[in-house]
C-alpha cells in the first residue's frame, strides 16, 4: 500500500525534473541594447555640439555687432567731420572785414566765392530773426524770417555752434538743415548760419559698406530722416519708426518691431549735432545663421544616428546569428550528438564555439567509453561466471575440508575482482600491466624489504588480457604464499617483463632458503597459467623447476593485449604507449 504513492512521489519528481526552468525576467534582444549604447554616445554629442553652435554664433553676433558698431561710428564721424567742416567755414567767413563793417553786399559776394561747389549756403539774421542775406538769391531780393528760429535762439543762448534738426527750407524748396555761430561786432548781424541740402550728407552715409542685410539711416532728434542706405526704402524727411529719441537707450542691440517683421536695431550717437545713426536688420536674418546651424546639426545628427541605427542593427544581427548558432550547438550538445567547430565573427563567441565542439567530442568519446565498460562488463561477467565456475571445481578437488576450501574460493574471487577493478578504473585507455602486478600481489606481499622485485618498462594491455594475467598473477602469488617463496621467510621473488619484438616475454623467478619440494598433483593455478593464458591469449607458457625454486616464463603476442582501440589518458605521466 506504500510503494504505489512513493511511486507516484518519484515519478512527480523526475517530471519536475525535467521541465525547464523559467526564470521570471524579461530578456531584450542585443539590438536594444546597442541602439541605446549609440544614443549614450550620440546624445551628449550632440548636447555638446548645440552648446558649442550656441557658443559660436554668439562669438559671431559679438564679430557682426562689432563690424557693424565701427562702420556706423565711420559713418558718424564722416558726418561729423562735414559738420565741423561748415563749423570752421563759419568761424572763417565770420571774421571777413566787410562783415565787421556792416558792408554785407561786399560779404555776400565773398561768401559766394567762398562756397561755390561745395553745396553750402550763407544766410544771416538779425536780433528778429529777419534774414539780411541768403547766398541761394540776389543780394537785396526781399526775405523773411528765416524757418529755424527755435536753433538760431538756442544758438544766441548758448554762444556756440548749433544744428539744426531736418526742415523744409521755403528758398530751397527742399529739405535742408543749418549750422548756426552767434557773432558780434558785426553791426545789425546777430547770427551767420550754413544752410546745406540734406541730400548732399547721402554720400557721406554710403561711403562705408554695411554688412549684408544690414541697413542705415541718419535722423535727427525728431526721428527725421536725414540720409538713409538706398536698401532702408527710407525718403529724405521721413519719420524713422524705430529708436524713436528717448525711448531706447543707445548701447547694444534692441529687438523692435517694423511694419509686420522683426527688426534688430543698433545706434550711434553724436556728441557734435545731437544727431544719431540707427542701424537695422531682420532679427531672422541675424538669427539665421543659428538656424541654418541647428537645421545642419538636425540633419546630420539624424543622418549618423540613423547610420549609427542600421550599423547596430546589422551588428546586432550579425551577434544573434551567432548567439542562435551556439544554442544550436548547444541542443546537439545536449542531445549526445556532435558539434562541429564553426568560425564566428565575434572572437569571444567564436572561442565558445570551440569549447562546445571540444565538450561535444569529449561527450562523445566519454560515452564510448561508458558503453564499451558496459559491453565489456557484460561480456566479461559472462565470462567471470564460467572462470568461477571452473574456480569452485578445481578449488574444491583440492581441498581437504570446507573452511580450507571457502578460503581458498575467496582468495581466487578476490584477485579476479582487483583484475576488474583496473579494468573499471582505467576504461578504454587499457590496464598498466605494473598497476596490476602490484594490486595482484598486495595481498601477498611478505614481511621485509627487497624480497619482491619488479623490472620493466610498462605498457597498457587490453582487459581481457589483464583478466587474464591478473588471474595467473594471483595463482602464482597464491601458490608462492603456500608452498614457494612467500611462505619461506628468506624466499625472494623476481619478476620481470619487457618487449622482444613482437612479444612481451614476462619471468616469474622465486628463489627458496631451502631445496624445492615437488607436488605430484596439478592444482587450478597450473590450470589457468598453461589453459587460459596459453589458449586465451595465445602465449607459450614455460614451467622451470629449479633446485631451489620455480619459474615460470610466458611469451605472450602483443597483439593479444594491445589496447588500440582506446587512447592514452591525457593524465599519464609515462610513455605507455605500445609499438
Amino acid at each position: 500500500m506504500t510503494e504505489r504513492p512513493a511511486h507516484k512521489a518519484l515519478e512527480t519528481l523526475e517530471t519536475d525534473l525535467e521541465k525547464p526552468r523559467r526564470i521570471n525576467r524579461r530578456a531584450r534582444p542585443v539590438v536594444h541594447y546597442l541602439v541605446a549604447l549609440v544614443l549614450v554616445i550620440l546624445l551628449p554629442a550632440l548636447v555638446v555640439s548645440l552648446v558649442l553652435i550656441n557658443r559660436v554664433n554668439d562669438a559671431q553676433e559679438t564679430v557682426v555687432q562689432a563690424l557693424t558698431t565701427s562702420t556706423v561710428q565711420a559713418m558718424g564721424l564722416a558726418v561729423d567731420r562735414e559738420i565741423s567742416g561748415m563749423i570752421t567755414t563759419l568761424r572763417v567767413l565770420s571774421s571777413d572785414q566787410s562783415l565787421r563793417m556792416g558792408d554785407l553786399e561786399h560779404f555776400h559776394q565773398r561768401a559766394l566765392i567762398a562756397l561755390a561747389g561745395g553745396g553750402s549756403y550763407l544766410l544771416a539774421v538779425d536780433d528778429t530773426m529777419q534774414q539780411l542775406l541768403n547766398t541761394r538769391v540776389m543780394f537785396g531780393e526781399p526775405l523773411g524770417q528765416t524757418n529755424n528760429i527755435a536753433t538760431a535762439q538756442r544758438a544766441l543762448d548758448r554762444r556756440m555752434p548749433t544744428i539744426s534738426d531736418l526742415f523744409f527750407g521755403p528758398i530751397a524748396q527742399t529739405w535742408v538743415f543749418n549750422v548756426w555761430l552767434p557773432v558780434s561786432d558785426a553791426g545789425a548781424v546777430r547770427l551767420i548760419a550754413l544752410t546745406k541740402n540734406a541730400r548732399d550728407l547721402v554720400p557721406v552715409l554710403q561711403s562705408r559698406e554695411m554688412p549684408a542685410g544690414w541697413h542705415a539711416a541718419l535722423v535727427d532728434g525728431n526721428n527725421g530722416v536725414l540720409s538713409a542706405t538706398p536698401e532702408a526704402g527710407l525718403g529724405i524727411g521721413d519719420l524713422l519708426p524705430l529708436r524713436r529719441a528717448g525711448n531706447q537707450a543707445s548701447q547694444g542691440w534692441v529687438e523692435e518691431v517694423l511694419g509686420e517683421e522683426s527688426v534688430v536695431t543698433s545706434e550711434w550717437r553724436s556728441a557734435l549735432t545731437g544727431w544719431r545713426i540707427v542701424t537695422w536688420a531682420s532679427a531672422a536674418q541675424v538669427r539665421q545663421p543659428l538656424g541654418e546651424s541647428l537645421l545642419q546639426l538636425a540633419t546630420w545628427g539624424a543622418i549618423i544616428a540613423i547610420s549609427a541605427a542600421a550599423i547596430a542593427v546589422l551588428i546586432a544581427q550579425r551577434l544573434a546569428r551567432s548567439v542562435r548558432g551556439l544554442r544550436l550547438d548547444a541542443q546537439r550538445l545536449g542531445r549526445g550528438e556532435i558539434v562541429h567547430e564553426r568560425f564566428y565573427p565575434v572572437a569571444e563567441i567564436d572561442e565558445v564555439s570551440g569549447a562546445l565542439s571540444l565538450a561535444s567530442r569529449q561527450r562523445q568519446a566519454a560515452e564510448r567509453d561508458v558503453h564499451f565498460l558496459m559491453r565489456e562488463l557484460a561480456h566479461r561477467s559472462k565470462n567471470q561466471m564460467a572462470v568461477i565456475a571452473a574456480m569452485a571445481k578445481q578449488t574444491a578437488r583440492g581441498a581437504s575440508d570446507i573452511p580450507s576450501y571457502v578460503a581458498g574460493f575467496e582468495r581466487r574471487i578476490m584477485g579476479l575482482a582487483r583484475s576488474t577493478d583496473l579494468l573499471l578504473a582505467e576504461g578504454r585507455a587499457g590496464v598498466s600491466l605494473r598497476d596490476l602486478i602490484e594490486r595482484q600481489l598486495a595481498p601477498f606481499r611478505p614481511q621485509g624489504e627487497g624480497r619482491i622485485t619488479i623490472a620493466g618498462e610498462d605498457i597498457r594491455i587490453n582487459p581481457q588480457g589483464a583478466q587474464i594475467l591478473g588471474m595467473a598473477l594471483h595463482e602464482m602469488a597464491a601458490n608462492a604464499m603456500q608452498f614457494g617463496a612467500f611462505s619461506d621467510d628468506e624466499g625472494r621473488l623476481h619478476l620481470a617483463f619487457s618487449r622482444e619484438g613482437g612479444d612481451l616475454h614476462l619471468s616469474w623467478r622465486e628463489t627458496l632458503s631451502r631445496p624445492l619440494v615437488l607436488s605430484a598433483r596439478q592444482g587450478f593455478g597450473t590450470t589457468v597459467l598453461r589453459s587460459m593464458v596459453g589458449g586465451a591469449l595465445g602465449a607459450e607458457v614455460t614451467r622451470i623447476e629449479h633446485e631451489r625454486g620455480v619459474e615460470w616464463r610466458f611469451r605472450i603476442p602483443l597483439p593479444a593485449l594491445d589496447p588500440s582501440f582506446a587512447a592514452i589518458r591525457p593524465d599519464e605521466g609515462r610513455d605507455v604507449e605500445m609499438q
